[in-house]
Parts: structure tokens; sequence; C-alpha cells
């Protein structure tokens, strides 16, 4: 997958993360799927925070009245944030318009 770029195969690069209107930049990985059972499409992924991030914004970005926001190049979509894997790195979800920019896909095959 390219660094900082949208395509088939998500995004990976910089973006930023707005935690009740704290504007934190991260590094992102990112990828979407249309989900056939809700007709939705889901995006997904992990961010990244800088290692000496203030101790309070990890607090809110698990703080269930948060309201948090990802842009990863394209448009800015709300996000919800769960769990933190081994490397600190916070599982980020949201359902519609991703925070990166789609590739459409070709029509006339």
């Amino acid at each position: 997958m390219p660094d900082g770029t949208g395509d088939d195969d998500g995004y990976r690069g910089p973006a930023t993360l707005t935690v009740d209107g704290r504007e934190v930049p991260v590094l992102a990985i990112l990828d979407a799927r249309h989900e056939p059972q809700d007709g939705r499409l889901h995006w997904f992924g992990r961010v990244a925070l800088d290692g000496a991030a203030d101790p309070g914004l990890h607090a809110a970005l698990t703080a269930p009245t948060s309201h948090i926001a990802l842009n990863a190049g394209g448009s800015t979509a709300t996000a919800r944030v769960g769990d933190v894997d081994p490397w600190g790195r916070y599982r980020v979800t949201g359902v519609g318009t991703p925070p990166f920019p789609l590739t459409e896909p070709p029509l006339d095959s």
C-alpha cells in the first residue's frame, strides 16, 4: 500500500484526529468495505498517536461522551475509537463516507 494515498488497498499515512475540538496529528492505516447486510460502506483501521501525547488525550479517546472525527486527506468523518493494540495504536471505525479518498471502480468492464 503506498504511503499517504487512498487506493483500492485503503490508506496509509498522516491524518488528523479531532477529539472534542482538539486536532491531533496521527499516523493512520485505514480501509473500507461495503457491507451487503446493511448496504453501507464501513471503514476501519488503526491510528497511532505521538508517544508524547497528553495523557488526558488518551482518556478522552476512550470516553463514551467524546466527539471524535478523523480526516486523512478526504472528507472529515465521525469516528468511534475502540481497543488499543499491543503497539499502542487505537482502533477506529466509522460508517459512510470514509475519511480518505476512494478510487471510483470502473463501470465499463
